[in-house]
């Protein structure tokens, strides 16, 4: 009996190696709330279930696989997949496919393939690499040439247009630097610097882009044009009170009056059925993870380490900062989906492999730098 039961262990050994229990509980949580908010947003759709979790099981199998990784083959691969990203992103600019104005995909026969979400990792795993190679020489003159390393690929995304995927790479890339050691002073003279410059920079902003900040300073001048997204994100999000109307019971987004429900607003539809008390879990579930994912940053036993995990945990941040913020009616609306709960694959694989990175680092923190 026994020896029947231990290829079954081993098994069960081999599949848990890597994984950081915490890391995955918190996720898996995330992600069960998702599929129930999303098959009450898709009008208890089962397809649109079955699909999402056909992308979480590859989304999961990734985060395996990337969980296996040393971070020292990571840090061989960091320079290549940043060129590698860098020559998609101007292979799009010369060739990509249109699609609602936008030009931001590669057609790849089998389908199109979105070379933007490959550089929200590229990026700071190139920047991550930079550092940890010249981290006994850091000077000023590695802080600038690393902002050139960033601007390029965010410049490239902001011409396709796509605002929302150039934020997210851009902040990825600046917590590299900021966890790298740059200098307060003049991390607030850049800010002040950029400040200055939001007015300068105005008449390059997109017809589309410009709209979006009016509408977010005043809604109401365009209800059922630009502003309707968010008047409609924020009756339902307020519509929800304390405990919420209960799941499947939401009638803004039964009503089909908010658009985009099972994607960039399914934050929307989450608040209406559970209120403010299941926005305080899911704040809380996020605060967890970035927690641990900092926490591991800190144990990481190299700097390429520390700071990619750095990033990646702030990832998680800015992910749910920019998608509350704009259902909310903060924060323009850009298309950042919420993590873990909005439908799609490509996001979905992006936050589950940095996830698998964030495990790695944790497996190899004993191990002595090098």
């Amino acid at each position: 009996m026994e020896l029947a039961r231990l290829p079954v262990r081993r098994i069960g050994q081999r599949l848990a190696e890597g994984i950081d229990p915490t890391l995955l509980v918190l996720i898996v949580s995330l992600s069960m709330l998702g599929l129930a908010t999303l098959f009450s947003a898709a009008y208890q759709n089962p397809a649109r279930l079955v699909g999402q979790l056909a992308n979480l099981g590859v989304a999961v199998a990734a985060m395996w696989c990337v969980a296996q990784v040393a971070p020292q083959t990571l840090l061989r691969f960091a320079l290549p997949a940043y060129a590698i990203g860098l020559a998609l992103l101007v292979a799009v600019a010369l060739f990509g496919d249109v699609v609602n104005g936008a030009r931001r995909w590669l057609n790849i026969g089998i389908g199109r393939f979105q070379p933007s979400e490959m550089m929200k990792l590229a990026l700071p795993l190139m920047l991550a690499w930079y550092f940890h190679k010249n981290e006994s020489t850091l000077r000023l003159r590695h802080f600038a040439l690393a902002a050139l390393l960033l601007a390029v690929p965010v410049g490239l995304i902001l011409r396709q247009p796509d605002l929302g995927t150039a934020a997210l790479v851009g902040a990825a890339g600046f917590y590299v630097i900021f966890f790298a050691g740059l200098n307060w002073k003049v991390l607030g003279g850049l800010g002040a610097l950029g400040a200055a410059a939001v007015p300068l920079l105005w008449p390059f902003l997109h017809a589309y882009q410009q709209r979006r900040v009016l509408t977010l300073l005043d809604p109401s001048t365009d209800p059922l044009g630009a502003g309707y997204h968010i008047i409609q994100s924020t009756i339902a999000v307020g519509s929800g009170g304390l405990s919420g109307k209960g799941w499947l019971n939401g009638t803004q987004a039964h009503l089909e009056f908010i658009p985009e429900r099972d994607t960039d607003f399914i934050f929307a539809v989450y608040s209406e059925e559970f209120g403010l008390i299941g926005n305080v879990v899911l704040l809380i579930l996020y605060a967890l993870l970035i927690g641990r994912g900092l926490v591991i940053a800190a144990n990481a036993a190299t700097v390429f380490t520390r700071l990619l995990a750095g990033a990646i945990s702030l990832m998680y941040f800015t992910y749910a900062f920019v998608n509350m913020g704009m259902v909310s009616g903060i924060l323009p609306v850009v298309g950042v989906p919420l993590p873990f709960l909005s439908y799609g694959g490509t996001a979905l694989l992006t936050l589950f492999i940095g996830t698998g990175i964030l495990m790695s680092v944790n497996r190899h923190r004993k191990l002595v730098q090098s």
